[in-house]
């Protein structure tokens, strides 16, 4: 049995999860205040530093979920994931509009990627 790897422990969750060849991210999202493009930025910096932490990249993304307040945000977020994500690359990826965890998230990722 593969040993279960948690990375960033909370009494509530983790930020990673490894297991068996893959990461598994918790929501990241930005700060309050920001545009719904900062927030995106900022919660990609996070998946970014976190998947190396795991010994992944963004290479090696296998899926994102991406959830909006809004989805009247959905093409700002688009144009910096766009600018984020490498060609080649693109990951299984879904989005869907929720409220989410406070009224000042605006986007919050989620990925699962192999490791390298």
């Amino acid at each position: 049995m593969s040993p279960i790897t948690r990375i960033g422990s909370g009494p509530r969750m983790s930020q990673a999860v490894v297991h068996n060849g893959s990461v598994y991210l918790a929501g990241q999202v930005g700060h309050a205040g920001q545009s719904v493009a900062e927030q995106t930025r900022t919660a990609l910096a996070e998946v970014d530093r976190l998947l190396a932490e795991a010994g992944s990249d963004k290479t090696r993304i296998l899926s994102a979920q991406i959830w909006l307040a809004d989805m009247a945000d959905f093409a700002a977020m688009n144009a910096v994931w766009d600018e984020w994500v490498p060609t080649g690359h693109t990951p299984a990826r879904a989005t869907g509009e929720s409220k989410l965890a406070s009224p000042d998230y605006r986007v919050e990722i989620i990925v699962v990627a192999a490791l390298r």
